[in-house]
Formats: structure tokens, sequence, C-alpha cells
């Protein structure tokens, strides 16, 4: 069985950083891309940044590029998001997923649309105030 678990977040004050934790485990980590995705009250879920495991490519959101990055470390089957100046507006629960990197076209914004991934994690929150 497929699962996703986040960890990591947390209150961060204004400009602080976190490094959020994905652990996969029951699909074979090296054939999917991960993609983490974030969802404030009252706003629907948006991609942030993706990585596909084993050619190791990434992508972000333009509200994140240069703040934020994705790594993977495939002996433990992790996907990291280091997350670095952090605005007020970064305030979300963050969701990791899951989907065969196949699907997804590199260096496109495919991996930002939530609809393409089959897992999902249960989301840890993240807290940033002003």
């Amino acid at each position: 069985e497929a699962q996703l678990v986040e960890s990591g977040g947390g209150l961060v004050q204004t400009g602080g950083s976190l490094r959020l934790s994905c652990a996969a485990s029951g699909f074979i980590f090296d054939d999917y891309a991960i993609g983490w995705f974030r969802q404030a009250p009252g706003k629907e879920r948006e991609g942030v940044s993706y990585i596909r495991s084993r050619a190791g490519s990434t992508y972000y959101a333009d509200s994140v590029k240069g703040r934020f990055t994705i790594s993977s470390d495939n002996a433990k089957n992790t996907v990291y998001l280091h997350m670095n100046n952090l605005k007020p507006e970064d305030t979300a629960v963050y969701y990791c997923a899951a989907v065969p990197a196949h699907i997804l076209n590199p260096h496109t914004s495919i991996g930002l649309k939530q609809g393409v991934y089959d897992y999902w994690g249960q989301g840890t929150q993240v807290t940033v105030s002003s």
C-alpha cells in the first residue's frame, strides 16, 4: 500500500526557514515524481514544486522560486522541501503527493496540477507569523 508521510511543519517568524520531509513507501520511489502542494484557509490547493526522483529534475511555482528548494534522498525514499525567507502568505497546510514520473513532461507546470497525482499524504501545518 502506497503511503506518504509529511513532517517538519511548525511555527516560524517572517524571514525564517523550515525543512519539510515527505517519506514514501509502498511503491518504487525511483519511478515516481513527488510534488509539494499547499492549501491556505479559504483557498484552493496550489502546486509549489515537484521533483522527478530518478532524473532529479525540478520545477517551482513562481511564488516560491528562489526561496524554496526541493531535493530527494533516493536511498531514504524521502523528498525534502527547504523553505527559506518565509512570508506570512506561505502559511498553509503542506501536502506531498506522488505520480509515476513518466506521466509528467519534465520542466513543465503539469506537475503542479493536483489532478495528475495518485497518492497523497495527510499534510503538515506551516504557520509564518508577521
